[in-house]
C-alpha cells in the first residue's frame, strides 16, 4: 500500500470508530436508565470498541508484513537479475576483447 492509501485507511477507520462511539454514547445518554446501568453500558462499549480497533490493527499489521515480504522477494529477484545481466555483459566483453587480440 502507498502512503496515501495508508493515510486514507487510518482516517476512515478513525472516522468510523469515532462516529460509532459518538452514536452509541448519544443513544445511551438519552435512553432511560439508571446512572449505574449507563456507566456499565459505556464501559462495555468502550471495551468492545477497543477490541475491534485492536483486531483491525492486527489484521492490517499482518497484511503489511505480507507486503513487506513480497517487496523483499521482488527486490531480491531484481538484484539477482541485474547481477546476472552484468555477469553476462562482462563475459561478452571479455570474449570480444580476446577476439581482438
Amino acid at each position: 500500500m502507498g502512503n496515501t492509501q495508508d493515510n486514507h485507511f487510518w482516517d476512515s477507520l478513525l472516522t468510523f470508530v469515532a462516529g460509532a462511539t459518538a452514536g452509541f454514547l448519544i443513544g445511551i445518554l438519552v435512553a432511560p436508565a439508571s446512572g449505574k446501568e449507563t456507566r456499565k453500558k459505556i464501559k462495555d462499549q468502550a471495551g468492545k470498541t477497543g477490541d475491534a480497533a485492536k483486531e483491525s490493527y492486527e489484521k492490517i499489521a499482518k497484511e503489511a508484513e505480507k507486503g513487506i515480504r513480497l517487496v523483499k522477494e521482488k527486490t531480491g529477484e531484481g538484484v539477482d537479475a541485474i547481477r546476472d545481466f552484468i555477469e553476462k555483459k562482462k563475459e561478452e566483453f571479455s570474449h570480444k576483447a580476446e577476439e581482438k587480440k
